[in-house]
């Protein structure tokens, strides 16, 4: 099904978009992301919904946790700010340059590992929480994988609470405009989006799996599904993200935030 775009290929391909987007980025989202604020914040997608409000994650404080997929890391230094022994871990280096710049004056800067999600470089049952705003599901070919490697590193009890891409946008055009509101392909067509360079070589990838088939690999990995949060766009958020935008965000989700646990 997956053709050529297997998890070696996706992540390559990854590694080298994120590295050369990396600046202009950080440079179109980095304000609203928080990674200008002192100790970060936790922005869990376009919709501004903000950890500190939500709580989806609990209280962190004292916990062992890891950020998968987390770029210039305004949400693992959130976490430290909060009193978690955080790791953020990311495929591109680019963005962890980002990273490591923005927590340069924080008191207790985050260790960085680049890595990606399908072969988590940690022992078993190393991590109280995992978490995830935006970052490597939606990139990775073996999501089932991705799912296994969060609990084979969590620790009993563990949480792991990540948002992606909803699968319903799948349907519609990138186009946060009156066009993206046309379904113009299915929702159970799993085929993977992706961009080539001016040499051939794929170059951006993304994979679509539906509601089901994330709930499936959940609980395929042996995790606890607790909810699926699917954040509505606010009334005074009137910026657009790519395809997200307040029409688009006042008729259907953008959105899908997947609590999960391990069984004590």
């Amino acid at each position: 099904m997956l053709g050529d775009l297997d998890s070696a290929t996706s992540e390559a391909a990854s590694r080298s978009w994120w590295d050369e987007q990396a600046d202009d980025y950080q440079a179109e989202h980095g304000v609203f992301l928080g990674n200008e604020v002192p100790g970060g914040d936790f922005v869990w997608g376009p919709e501004r919904l903000r950890e500190e409000e939500v709580r989806l994650l609990g209280d962190v404080a004292g916990l062992d946790v890891l950020e998968v997929g987390c770029g210039s890391a305004p949400c693992a230094r959130w976490m430290a700010a909060q009193g978690a022994r955080v790791v953020g871990l990311d495929v591109s280096i680019g963005m962890l340059a980002h990273a490591v710049a923005a927590m340069a004056d924080d008191p207790a800067p985050v260790p960085l590992v680049r890595a990606g999600a399908e072969r988590l470089p940690f022992a078993d049952n190393s991590f109280d929480l995992m978490t995830s705003a935006f970052g490597a599901i939606p990139f990775v070919a073996d999501s089932a994988r991705a799912m296994a490697e969060a609990a084979r590193v969590l620790r009993p009890g563990g949480r792991w609470v990540f948002a992606t891409n909803h699968p319903m946008r799948w349907m519609f055009l990138d186009d946060p405009g009156p066009e993206g509101l046309t379904v113009t392909l299915s929702y159970f067509d799993r085929t993977p989006y992706s961009e080539v360079d001016d040499d051939g070589n794929i170059s951006y990838v993304e994979h679509h799996r539906t509601i089901g088939d994330r709930v499936r690999e959940i609980v395929a990995a042996g995790l606890v599904l607790d909810d699926i949060v699917e954040p509505e766009w606010p009334d005074d958020l009137d910026a657009e993200w790519g395809q997200w935008s307040p029409l688009r965000g006042a008729l259907f989700p953008g959105t899908a935030i997947f609590a999960c646990h391990k069984p004590a």
